[in-house]
C-alpha cells in the first residue's frame, strides 16, 4: 500500500516518527509531506531516513516531478497525524498553502486526520465546525484521546498513540470505516496487560577478571520491549550485561549471572500476563571462583570443574498463574545429532512453554546482527508461526502470537 502520511506543526509529530515506522515494518511504502511548522519538532532527516524517501515540505521544491499533484495522486491512503487546529481550517477552506496542502486536493485516496491540540482549541466553535465540515466531505477525524497535554494541561486533545492510529488507518482502508463516538482509540492490542522480557547474556566469573559468557547483544530482547511497549503493555526488561538504552516507559533490571537473572525474574514473574525469556543464560557455571585472578603457572593447562545453572525456563512453566503465557528463546546450532529444527522441537517438547522461538546461531547468524530469522513452535514442536527480518519485526511475530494465546485464555 502506498501511503501518504502528512505532519503537521504540533508537539504530538514525536510519536508520528513510530506511526512512519509501524508502516515501513508493515511491508508499506510511505511518503512523508511535513509542513514547515512541523520542522520545529521533527527534523526532516527523520522523516527520509525512516521512510526511504525524500520528505519536500515547499510546493515548489520539485517542480519537474509535479510532487504537489503526484503525491495525492499516486497514494492509496493518506494520514494527517498530528492535525493542528491551523491545518484544519486550512483543509476544511479548501487552501493550499503547502505541499501537504496541494496533495490533500489532488487525492482521491481515503483521508484520515488525527487532531491533537490543547483542549480549549479542540472545543472552541470554528475548530468543531471544521471537523463538521470535513467529516461531512468523507474525511475520517479521529477523535482525540484523553490524557496529558503540554505542560501541566490535561483533556481531551491529546494525539492518540502510534498502535491506535496505524489500526485507525488500515480499518478505514479496509472498508470496516472509523468509530467517531469514542473518546479515544484503543492504545493497543496489550493495553492492560504487564510483560517481563529477560535480554542480553549471563555471564558466571572464573576469578577476579574472567567469565564465562556468550555473544548476545540484548538486541532481540530490547526489541520485543520496544514492540510490546508500543503495543500498550506496562513491560519489565530483566537486561543481562547489556548497554543498550530503553525507551521511555519500560522498566529496567539489571543483572549478570544466571543466578541473579533467575532471582529477578522470579520476583516479577507472578504478576506478569507473559514472560519471554529471550537472554542467552548460560548452561553451566564454575563449580568454584577464585577471589583473586588465576595466573599461569607453567603447568601447560587449567582444568575447570562446570555444575548446571538454574533451567528458569523450566521453573517458571512448573510455578506459572493460570492464564500467563511463557516463552522461551532457542539459539541452536545443528550437529550429527539433528537439525536446528529438529533440536528446537524437541526442547520445545521438554521445556513445557507455550512457546519457543528457535533461531540458528553461529556464522555471523542470530546474536549480534541487526536481523533474525525464527521459527516458533508450540509446546508440542509443532511449527506455529515464522519471521525474518529486522529484530523488531521478529519481536512484532512473537507478540502477535502471545496475544492470540491471551485472547483464548
Amino acid at each position: 500500500m502506498r501511503v501518504l502520511l502528512g505532519v503537521t506543526g504540533g508537539i504530538a509529530a514525536y510519536k508520528v516518527a513510530l506511526v512512519l515506522r509501524r508502516l515501513v515494518e508493515d511491508g508499506h511504502s510511505v511518503r512523508v509531506a511535513p509542513t514547515a511548522a512541523s520542522l520545529n519538532f521533527v527534523g526532516r532527516a527523520t522523516w527520509e531516513a525512516l521512510s526511504g524517501h525524500p520528505a519536500p515540505t515547499e510546493t515548489f521544491e520539485d517542480v519537474p516531478s509535479v510532487a504537489h499533484v503526484r503525491l495525492g495522486q499516486s497514494a492509496d491512503a493518506v494520514l494527517v497525524a498530528p492535525a493542528t487546529a491551523d491545518f484544519l481550517s486550512q483543509m476544511a477552506s479548501g487552501a493550499a498553502r503547502d505541499l501537504l496542502g496541494n496533495a490533500l486536493l489532488a487525492t482521491e485516496a481515503p483521508i484520515v486526520v488525527a487532531p491533537a491540540m490543547h483542549t480549549e482549541m479542540w472545543n472552541d466553535p470554528a475548530t468543531r465546525a471544521n471537523v463538521a465540515t470535513l467529516r461531512a466531505r468523507g474525511v475520517h477525524v479521529i477523535e482525540p484521546a484523553v490524557g496529558r497535554l503540554t505542560g501541566p494541561d490535561s483533556g481531551p486533545g491529546r494525539l492518540p498513540e502510534p498502535d491506535a492510529l496505524v489500526a485507525a488507518l488500515y480499518g478505514v482502508v479496509r472498508g470496516e470505516g472509523l468509530s467517531l463516538s469514542d473518546a479515544s482509540l484503543p492504545w493497543g492490542d496489550l493495553a492492560g496487560r504487564t510483560v517481563v522480557v529477560t535480554a542480553g547474556g549471563t555471564r558466571e566469573p572464573i576469578d577476579a577478571v574472567r567469565y564465562l559468557g556468550n555473544r548476545s547483544s540484548g538486541l532481540q530482547g530490547f526489541a520485543i520491549a520496544e514492540a510490546a511497549r508500543e503495543r500498550g503493555a506496562e513491560v519489565t526488561v530483566v537486561a543481562a550485561n547489556v548497554t543498550l538504552p530503553l525507551g521511555e516507559g519500560i522498566s529496567r533490571v539489571d543483572v549478570s549471572t544466571a543466578e541473579e537473572l533467575s532471582q529477578a525474574v522470579e520476583s516479577l514473574a507472578p504478576a506478569a500476563d507473559a514472560v519471554v525469556m529471550a537472554a542467552a543464560v548460560a548452561d553451566f557455571r564454575p563449580a568454584a571462583v577464585a577471589e583473586s585472578k588465576l595466573k599461569k603457572d607453567g603447568s601447560g593447562g587449567m582444568t575447570l570443574e562446570l555444575v548446571e545453572t538454574p533451567d528458569i525456563l523450566a521453573g517458571l512453566v512448573a510455578s506459572r498463574p493460570a492464564g500467563q503465557v511463557v516463552v522461551g528463546f532457542a539459539a541452536e546450532t545443528g550437529d550429527d545429532a539433528g537439525s536446528v529444527l529438529q533440536h528446537g522441537a524437541a526442547k520445545a517438547r521438554r521445556k513445557g512453554a507455550d512457546l519457543l522461538v528457535v533461531n540458528e546461531v553461529g556464522g555471523g547468524r542470530g546474536f549480534g546482527t541487526v536481523d533474525n530469522t525464527v521459527t516458533i513452535l508450540d509446546s508440542a514442536g509443532a511449527r506455529v508461526g515464522e519471521a525474518s527480518g529486522s529484530k523488531l519485526a521478529v519481536a512484532g511475530a512473537v507478540l502477535d502470537r502471545i496475544v492470540e494465546r491471551l485472547r483464548t485464555e
